[in-house]
């Protein structure tokens, strides 16, 4: 059992940056694959990032490659989306999530938080 409390949210200029943050508590979130999505009014989830439990590398959505960074600190249990050159289209909610080791699905969910983009 994993409990995920994202921060970071904000409202923002295009272009600018913001660093969102995936607190884990409970179980280690070096056990999990961390990921971040993100839903936009009228669409589904979108996923973005995603770093598996074991590795330092991250998988990214051709949408937000080589804008986003997503790494992960497991002694503070926390993941990071570092994000870069924002714009319009990036705003919505973001959620982070955690697929138990082996898994096929994220199980766990944060409550989100707004990045709003304005032009």
């Amino acid at each position: 059992q994993v409990q995920l409390t994202e921060s970071g949210g904000g409202v923002v200029y295009t272009g600018d940056s913001l660093r969102l943050s995936c607190l884990a508590s409970g179980r280690p979130s070096n056990y999990y694959t961390m990921g971040w999505f993100r839903r936009t009014p009228g669409k589904d989830r979108e996923f973005l990032a995603d770093i598996r439990e074991s590795s330092d590398m991250a998988d990214y959505a051709p949408s937000v490659e080589g804008r986003f960074t997503l790494t992960r600190d497991n002694a503070k249990n926390t993941a990071y989306l570092q994000m870069d050159n924002l714009r319009p289209d990036d705003t919505g909610v973001y959620y982070c999530g955690a697929m138990p080791a082996g898994g096929v699905k994220y199980v766990y969910w944060g409550q989100g938080t707004q990045v709003t983009v304005s032009s």
